[in-house]
């Protein structure tokens, strides 16, 4: 079976700023182009989609242009752009609940709250997808296993204040660890123990967020070596196809650019983490 992608060249744009993720979803899809994925077609979400998640005073004056988006301008292609990388969140995780697996390769996420947004994020992606699938009746709880290398404090703020923590069960690696306190080993447990509480505690799918900015090189991470962040992606797959949760997941953030500002490295981190997807749910 090959693992479905879905992605649309709508999705990328440049936004100007030192984040790579807006124009990273179409060069993570191109470098995918021999392995074996399918591509599809999805619909952006709606204004009243993101209204689920967030106040009118967030949501109307930045699809207006007249508010910044997360990247700081109110360029229209950046702006429309977090439509589509909703939307393909929102799409993956209706065809992981069918297929075990899917993809979708966007960013900026987790840092969009209730009623702000920033450090790269305009919209969460991650809480407009767990709401609507309460809400249409998919999943009685939603698990969100943050592996990007911040805190989720959007995630976590809209959260809080839709009075949701019993519904979403939220886990971010950047509440735990930064480079002085990390021991490896006690992060697989850590993560191992909380796949599986989650799975005990009724959760229907896993919102897998497969942050590159871990890496031990990368400018606004520095934790997690590349061998060290297979091992964590393998865990997540296999133990989701093993516990029989299905798992939607995304890129989140990945800052490593070389001298011409292009992301070899974060592409061969995204690159690894669609490797251990295809080797956990491929069979």
């Amino acid at each position: 079976m090959k693992t479905k992608v879905f992605f649309d060249k709508r999705m990328s744009a440049e936004s100007g700023g030192f984040s790579p993720s807006g124009s990273k979803p179409a060069k993570v899809v191109k470098d995918w182009n021999d392995l074996p994925i399918s591509v599809k077609k999805f619909e952006p979400v709606t204004a009243d989609d993101l209204l689920l998640a967030h106040s009118s005073r967030l949501v109307v004056p930045i699809l207006n242009y007249s508010q910044p988006n997360g990247h700081g301008n109110c360029t229209k292609a950046v702006t429309d752009a977090t439509l589509w990388t909703c939307g393909s969140m929102l799409a993956a995780a209706r065809s992981a609940l069918i297929d075990g697996v899917a993809c979708s390769p966007s960013s900026g996420f987790h840092h969009a709250g209730f009623d702000y947004c920033g450090a790269f994020c305009t919209f969460n992606g991650l809480m407009v997808t767990a709401i609507t699938l309460l809400y249409d009746g998919l999943a009685g709880k939603v698990g969100i296993v943050d592996c990007d290398a911040h805190f989720g404090d959007g995630t976590q703020d809209i959260i809080d204040r839709l009075g949701l923590k019993n519904e979403v069960k939220h886990w971010t690696f950047g509440a735990h660890y930064e480079r002085r306190n990390y021991d490896h080993n006690e992060f697989l447990r850590t993560l191992s123990d909380t796949l599986v509480r989650m799975h005990d505690d009724g959760v229907r799918i896993i919102l897998y967020q497969a942050g590159a900015d871990p890496h031990i090189n990368d400018p606004l991470g520095g934790t997690q070596t590349t061998e060290e962040m297979r091992q964590r992606d393998e865990l997540v797959f296999g133990l989701c196809r093993q516990l029989g949760m299905p798992v939607a997941w995304n890129l989140a953030g990945g800052y490593q650019t070389d001298d011409r500002g292009n992301i070899p490295a974060v592409l061969e981190l995204h690159r690894n983490t669609m490797l251990e997807a295809i080797k956990a749910f491929g069979k």
